[in-house]
């Protein structure tokens, strides 16, 4: 389940965007904040309490920056799409190679922590579903071909099976696990923060997000 679960996330949420073909968007919003608060908190009561148990806390502290930078660098070239927003021109129908492959290596990195916080599943997926159906929204609003669509997303939807399977796998990960860990905790908590600081327009109270954000982090904390 560890491997199929990422994968029909991604494909159902496209094929439910290409067959209902949604157009109100502030349902995906409430999703999104749910998604932010409970993988947010996942990150904190899952993931902190580790990686600072098991090395120096500078050198930990140093990697969840590291991992922060390092979001903020693959924004450069999907505009915001691991958050929900992608600021491409649709009438361009090329392969768009630069949000593809941010996304591929966004989603890599999730697959780690999953290996040894099967917990973490289950904040991955709700995750990666409102980003899913935002980004099939946009494929399928574009002048891309259906066909490059679907190579695009099933292809997404490999590669945090893919970086599981390289976690469980491969023999160097062991070595440096304390180290990914934190740099996905610095993706992580990028990703999260920036999704709750976006779910407010205009920094408005929303009694509907705060309780969705609420539920997030007591779900999260309940599991």
């Amino acid at each position: 389940m560890t491997y199929i679960l990422p994968i029909l996330a991604v494909v159902l949420s496209f094929a439910l965007v290409f067959i209902a073909k949604p157009k109100n968007n502030e349902h995906f919003k409430l999703l999104l904040a749910f998604s932010g608060a409970f993988l947010l908190a996942l990150t904190v009561f899952e993931l902190f309490p580790e990686v600072y148990e098991n090395a120096d806390a500078k050198m930990v502290g140093l990697f969840v920056m590291l991992g922060i930078l390092l979001q903020i660098f693959l924004e450069f070239f999907s505009k915001g799409a691991e958050h929900g927003h992608v600021h491409l021109d649709t009438k361009k129908s090329t392969f768009p190679w630069p949000l593809f492959i941010s996304l591929s290596v966004h989603s890599f990195l999730e697959g780690f922590p999953i290996e040894e916080h099967q917990l973490m599943l289950y904040g991955i997926l709700i995750h990666k579903i409102p980003i899913a159906i935002i980004l099939s929204i946009f494929l399928l609003g574009s002048q891309i071909k259906i066909a490059k669509a679907v190579f695009f997303i099933v292809l997404f939807s490999l590669m945090t099976p893919l970086g599981s399977y390289v976690a469980a796998k491969a023999v160097w990960v062991t070595t440096y696990y304390t180290v990914i860990n934190a740099l996905v905790i610095g993706v992580f908590l990028h990703i999260s923060t920036v999704i709750l600081f976006e779910s407010s327009e205009g920094h408005k109270f929303n009694l509907r997000k705060l309780v969705v954000i609420t539920l997030g982090i007591a779900i999260a904390y309940l599991l």
